[in-house]
Parts: C-alpha cells; sequence; structure tokens
C-alpha cells in the first residue's frame, strides 16, 4: 500500500459556503467532525464506500453513524423503496405495508406484540416514555448517566443552550451497571418512577464503552417490576447488530418496550416503537404523530432491510467480522509502539489509544482518515454486511502507516 495521503479542498470550498447559509456550516451530530480534518462532503456511496466531493475513495467505518448495515445502495432494498414510492409516498390514508411492517417486527422481536413508528430514534425513546408514563400514571424518568436517547429537552443536559431546567425535573440519573443507586431511586421515589431507559450496553461519546455486568438487567428488570417501573431499551444504535430477535435477547432479559432505528431501513429515514401487549391500551391513548411518520416507501425498505439480515445472520457476520478486525488493529497498534483498546460490541467497535493524550488519538483517527479509512475520534464505529476481508486488509495497512505518522 502506497504511503499516499488525501487532500480536500473542494470540501473546504464547500463548508466556507455553508457557513454563509447554514449556521455553523454543518449542524446536529456532523459538526463534531469538523473539529477533525478530512472530508466534510460526500459525491457518492456504494457498499463499504463513499467517495468525498474531491472523489476520494474512504472505507467507511461509521456507516452513517449506523443506518447502513447491509451497505449503500443495497440493490434489494431500494427496489423495495422504489416499487413502493411509484404508488405513493405519504399520501392521505396509510399504506398496507404499514401493516405489513408492524407484523414481522412483532414476529421477529420477542418483546414486541404491537409496533408503532416514527422518523427518528427520539421518537421512539421519547413516545416510549409517554407511554410508560400514561400507563403507570407517573411521572419521573431514570437514564444512565452520560446515556443518549435524543434531542428531546427532557434528554439533554440542563447546561446546555436552549434547555431550561425544568426540562429535567423528573429525570434521575444513575451510573452505568450501579444497580445499588437504582434501588435506592425506586425505594425513595419509586411512587412517582414511571420507567427506566438505557441502551443495552453503554455506549458513550469519548469513553470505553462496556458490557452489563453478569446479572444486571435481570436484577434491574425484577426491580423495576416489583414497584410497577417500565423498562425501556434504547435499541436505536445496537439494534440489529447483536441479535435479531432484540439485543435483550443476546444479553438474558425481558423489557417492555424497545426502541428502534438507524439500521432498520438501511438509511432510509424510519423509526419504530415495540412493545408488550399490557401497554397496548396506554400506547393507542397517547398522541404522537408526524406529517412524514406514514411516509410508505421507508417502511417498504425496512421489511426488503430485515428480510435481508435474516437471510444472512447478520449479527453473527458483523459481530465475527468486528473480532477480526479488531484484533488485527490492536496487533498494528501493539507493532508500532501503541497500545489500542477495542471496547464494546464487535459490531460497533469504540476504539481509544491508550497511555496518550486525546489529541494524539485524534492526530491517529485524521492520520487514518488521510488514507481512505473514514473514522472518528468521539464515537462508536460501525460495522456493515457490505464490508470484505479485502477492505481488512485495506484498514490495516491504513491503520499501520497513520501509526508511524505519529
Amino acid at each position: 500500500m502506497k504511503n499516499t495521503t488525501y487532500e480536500v479542498p473542494k470540501s473546504d470550498e464547500y463548508l466556507n459556503k455553508a457557513k454563509k447559509v447554514i449556521p455553523g456550516g454543518i449542524f446536529g451530530h456532523y459538526k463534531y467532525a469538523l473539529r477533525e480534518s478530512g472530508p466534510k462532503f460526500f459525491l457518492r456511496s456504494e457498499g463499504a464506500y463513499f467517495w468525498d466531493v474531491d472523489e476520494n475513495r474512504y472505507i467507511d467505518l461509521m456507516c452513517g453513524y449506523g443506518p447502513s448495515i447491509l451497505g449503500y445502495n443495497h440493490p434489494e432494498v431500494e427496489e423495495a423503496y422504489n416499487s413502493s414510492a411509484e404508488k405513493g409516498n405519504t399520501v392521505s390514508l396509510a399504506s398496507p405495508v404499514m401493516v405489513d411492517l408492524a407484523t414481522k417486527l412483532v414476529d421477529m422481536v420477542d418483546a414486541a406484540d404491537w409496533a408503532l413508528f416514527g422518523k427518528n430514534g427520539g421518537d421512539a425513546t421519547s413516545l416510549a416514555v409517554m407511554i410508560a408514563r400514561e400507563y403507570t400514571g407517573k411521572r419521573k424518568i431514570i437514564k444512565i448517566d452520560d446515556g443518549y436517547h435524543g434531542v428531546a429537552p427532557w434528554m439533554q443536559d440542563k447546561e446546555r443552550p436552549g434547555i431550561l431546567s425544568s426540562d429535567n425535573d423528573h429525570v434521575l440519573k444513575v451510573k452505568w451497571n450501579d444497580l445499588s443507586s437504582v434501588e435506592e431511586l425506586l425505594f425513595n421515589q419509586g411512587d412517582d418512577i414511571a420507567c427506566f431507559i438505557s441502551s443495552p450496553y453503554d455506549h458513550p461519546v469519548s469513553r470505553d464503552n462496556s458490557l452489563p455486568e453478569d446479572g444486571y438487567w435481570q436484577k434491574l428488570t425484577d426491580l423495576c417490576r416489583k414497584h410497577n417501573v417500565i423498562t425501556i431499551v434504547d435499541d436505536v444504535r445496537a439494534g440489529f447488530r447483536i441479535d435479531l430477535k432484540g439485543s435483550n435477547v443476546h444479553f438474558g432479559f425481558d423489557p417492555d418496550m424497545i426502541c428502534f432505528g438507524k439500521a432498520i431501513a438501511n438509511g432510509h429515514p424510519l423509526a419504530a416503537l415495540v412493545g408488550k401487549d399490557d401497554l397496548k391500551k396506554a400506547a393507542e391513548k397517547v398522541y404522537f404523530t408526524g406529517t412524514q411518520f406514514f411516509s410508505a416507501p421507508p417502511m417498504a425498505a425496512a421489511i426488503a432491510t430485515l428480510d435481508e439480515l435474516k437471510k444472512f445472520d447478520a449479527p453473527k457476520k458483523l459481530i465475527k467480522y468486528g473480532e477480526k478486525l479488531n484484533k488485527r488493529l490492536v496487533l498494528v497498534a501493539k507493532q508500532k509502539g501503541f497500545n489500542l483498546i477495542a471496547s464494546g460490541m464487535p459490531s460497533m467497535p469504540y476504539y481509544r489509544l491508550d497511555g496518550v493524550s486525546f489529541e494524539t488519538h485524534i492526530k491517529w483517527i485524521d492520520e487514518c482518515v488521510k488514507r481512505g479509512v473514514y473514522m472518528l475520534s468521539y464515537h462508536n464505529h460501525f460495522i456493515s454486511l457490505a464490508h470484505s476481508e479485502k477492505d481488512i486488509d485495506f484498514i490495516e495497512g491504513a491503520t499501520k502507516q497513520a501509526f508511524e505518522a505519529l
């Protein structure tokens, strides 16, 4: 592999144009990539790759922050989307495809007796909290400190711009894997706690990811049921990358509701909330909707995506691929005198250089990106079924050169 690095003048040019008409140039979670060098705008995408506006090709280890689980422009998914779009998109009636997708989720996901749909993961988490409050008649939410469940004001820290302190009045925070704190909150305030919400394992930004300790989820769900507290799993990020029946099945517990998004339609905008039959009447009462919630083509794409994931036993393949990639990268780092930590589930690993400053870690990521491997310093990464053995060889070569550049 030649030791060549990419230049991105057109990306920089577009960023300067963007700043004139868009606050900050790029907003939302994509703006955090601005603190790192590299491309900012893409030209096209295919499979495991995208090309920036300067026509540099990248092996994408972010997969659009998770949605591209099958790879970009997957033929079966795009065919399903386009076929549905020919019949109509957002129409004044719901499409039968909504019923078909709900039926598929109920059949596939262990904890699902019903399904509702939105556009973003935050739609599913906010709806889940509203249903829990309606069902229990209680107000408060327990969440993991640094756990991310969307951008609704109740979820964001009160120090963030535009957030009122009152937005968090009913949010209680605990540390991950800390059962004693949950038990204390339930004992003291259980009469007003509606739900506990968490991802199936801890995947915060800029910190090592960690799995649940043995018995954590089983004991926690038992505690919640004892106090009539609804358990909500935010499977937006990890959903279908660990177990097609729900990530909770892998970790051996039974929640009341599960939130899905990202990978459910391989990049087409869709989110889903599934839940137990006991909550069905409460879900029917709660009013939560959006103009585009009934758009049919993304639902058709989701059915095709779920079919493809099942056909190829996707979680098993993604985890196996991630394990191999992690092993190769950790070994390359060791050979070059660095200690690379790969944490979390192998199908969506978080990487961190141990024993060096975070600035050095960012520099290493930058050097990888300059050599055609798209990564981010602060976020977990994602594996897709489109990633190949040849891609591992390329990633290994690029990261080796990146270590040498440090």
